[in-house]
């Protein structure tokens, strides 16, 4: 069950600093970080199973809990990957999904069952996609289904260490390590120092976010699409002097809001959990013009009958821009990796 969002907001606000309640948690984030050593020890030695598939696996995930930009990076690889030659497959967990079996995600799957990450991968990147609870087992799905894939994405799958990778990626955001302590004393997963190939900054300079040697990612977003005809667009800057709501159901919807008033837009702000369902129709007593979402919210919107019809609606796509040297160093590694 997830956690009630009053205890979700102080516990990020204590993440940020090492103030009174981050240092009472402290002592269990020592219990947390000998747990989790003792898993990556195990997995090491082989006490713990770990396969390895015959094409190569990129791994794009977060140490920092929450949201980070994993799904426009992923969306991005899968396009960088494409122009070098690759023919990429996209695996993924399916966030609210009930089944663990692993299933086939298609433009017109139901966001209720493979998730709303996934079918956005899925729409926006063109590749064939899978989840499941079980990494390897989706990997091996996905390969059986579509024999074409010659690389895997991994999405969200940095501590699952029970498939073996060949490139990792981790992306933090403009929080950097926050007050760069483990869970539940700080927002870490795994120490700082954990090992990775690559690591990315999303929407913030890599020097204030304490990253050095970090690539930085913008996610750029121009132009909305109105939900009930997405070939209907316009400029953001075009949406000045309506009232105007954004609303983000998303990892850290400060982000989608700095976008926003990036184009110059003010508007009421309305942050909503992640992964929100919107069954509750949170946008139904708004005094809007127009009410701007995220391309993540209009999956599941978009399969709502009522918010499907709701002209106020309109979605902002956004797209990852990053250093192209960081595309030419992930394919030099594939091209390197030896195959089962």
């Amino acid at each position: 069950m997830p956690a009630p969002p009053s205890l979700v907001n102080t516990l990020s606000r204590a993440w940020l600093r090492r103030g009174p309640l981050a240092c009472a948690l402290w002592p269990l984030s020592l219990l947390f970080a000998v747990l989790g050593a003792a898993r990556r020890l195990l997995y090491r030695r082989g006490l713990l199973a770990s396969e390895r598939l015959a094409v190569p696996v990129i791994v794009v995930g977060n140490i920092f809990i929450g949201g980070t930009g994993k799904t426009p990076l992923t969306i991005w690889l899968a396009a960088a990957l494409r122009d070098a030659g690759y023919v990429p497959g996209i695996i993924s967990r399916g966030h609210g999904s009930a089944a663990s079996a692993p299933r086939p995600v298609t433009a017109a799957s139901l966001a209720a069952e493979v998730g709303d990450e996934p079918l956005l991968m899925a729409r926006r990147s063109g590749c064939p996609v899978m989840v499941g609870r079980d990494r390897p087992a989706a990997a091996r799905a996905l390969l059986a289904q579509s024999p074409q894939v010659n690389v895997i994405i991994s999405d969200d799958g940095l501590q699952h260490y029970a498939l073996q990778r060949d490139v990792e990626i981790v992306l933090f955001d403009g929080r950097g390590a926050g007050n760069g302590w483990l869970l539940p004393a700080g927002p870490l997963r795994e120490p700082l120092s954990r090992r990775r190939d690559f690591t990315v900054v999303n929407g913030a300079a890599v020097d204030s976010a304490g990253m050095a040697g970090a690539f930085a990612m913008v996610l750029a977003g121009t132009h909305a699409e109105q939900l009930t005809d997405r070939s209907k667009r316009q400029p953001l800057a075009a949406l000045r002097g309506q009232r105007l709501v954004a609303a983000a159901g998303i990892g850290n919807p400060q982000r989608f809001f700095a976008t926003v008033r990036a184009a110059g837009l003010a508007c009421v702000e309305l942050p909503l959990p992640d992964h929100h369902d919107f069954l509750d129709d949170p946008f139904a007593a708004l005094d809007a013009d127009i009410i701007l979402i995220t391309e993540k919210d209009a999956v599941k919107c978009g399969q709502i009958e009522n918010l499907k019809r709701d002209p106020r609606l309109w979605v902002v796509p956004v797209t990852a821009q990053l250093d192209a040297a960081l595309a030419e160093q992930i394919v030099e590694k594939c091209r390197g990796c030896s195959t089962a």
